[in-house]
């Protein structure tokens, strides 16, 4: 399975996104209030919504929020996710084709998609569907990976049994030049600290929630859960390892 196939890789795993996947810390929503004017009536587009984690921080502070997503699983999961808000419209497109109105946008968000994207093509529509003032707001909770001797032990275990692990990182394009030549300058940026505590069976369905992991039918997955075990089980603290992460924002307007 390759980044080629971005739109469908999911779509086995909708489930254990869902349950395992971390959320966004709230601190976002207080830094682009502060910097960039949210308010709970600007309009959003969260583009690659997959089944709405971070939709739905911005839904519970008030916002109109359009999902555009092109898997139907994941679409559909965040359409179950997010039933209960009524500012919320799902929408089947990407980032390159969103069908939005022109110029309609105050708000423009990816959390952990935009390394799916066709950075040119995206850029492009973008620029069309935001008001002239609007923001990009870029998302990532990076996982740390030598911060504790579970999340160096975790690593490694993606690296001996990751599918394309390393091709498909979301980590290969935070870089300054990346993100000047989609923005037109460098943006703006934050970060937050956010962790996750599992048992063992969460530990799992963390790990099967990853698209560059073996599926539950392929043969190497009985190896990959074993070696999980034995992680977890020399590496846990009160029947529980921490994931910690950092939340990493980029914001600004497109020039």
């Amino acid at each position: 399975m390759t980044a080629k196939n971005s739109t469908t890789r999911f779509s086995s795993r909708v489930d254990d996104y869902i349950k395992y996947r971390p959320h966004y810390p709230v601190e976002i929503i207080d830094l682009l209030a502060a910097k960039c004017g949210l308010t709970p009536e600007s309009v959003i587009a969260d583009i690659g919504s997959g089944t709405g984690i971070l939709t739905k921080l911005f839904l519970e502070n008030g916002n109109p929020v359009i999902g555009v997503e092109p898997n139907k699983e994941m679409r559909e999961g965040g359409e179950q996710y997010l039933a209960e808000f009524g500012r919320f419209t799902s929408m089947d497109a990407t980032s390159e084709a969103t069908r939005l109105p022109g110029r309609s946008m105050d708000f423009i968000l990816a959390g952990q998609a935009f390394h799916w994207f066709d950075q040119q093509k995206t850029r492009a529509e973008f620029i069309r569907i935001l008001k002239d003032d609007g923001v990009v707001v870029l998302i990532w909770n990076d996982r740390r990976t030598d911060s504790t001797p579970f999340l160096r032990a975790y690593e490694a275990l993606l690296q001996e049994f990751g599918t394309d692990y390393n091709e498909i990182n979301h980590k290969n394009v935070q870089d300054k030049a990346v993100f000047a030549a989609f923005y037109g300058a460098p943006p703006f940026e934050a970060s937050f600290d956010n962790v996750q505590r599992f048992d063992f069976d969460g530990l799992m369905g963390r790990l099967n929630s990853s698209s560059y992991v073996p599926g539950r039918d392929d043969p190497r997955h009985a190896a990959m859960a074993r070696r999980a075990r034995e992680i977890f089980d020399a590496q846990q603290q009160n029947g529980k390892v921490a994931f910690e992460y950092d939340t990493r924002v980029f914001y600004g307007n497109m020039s």
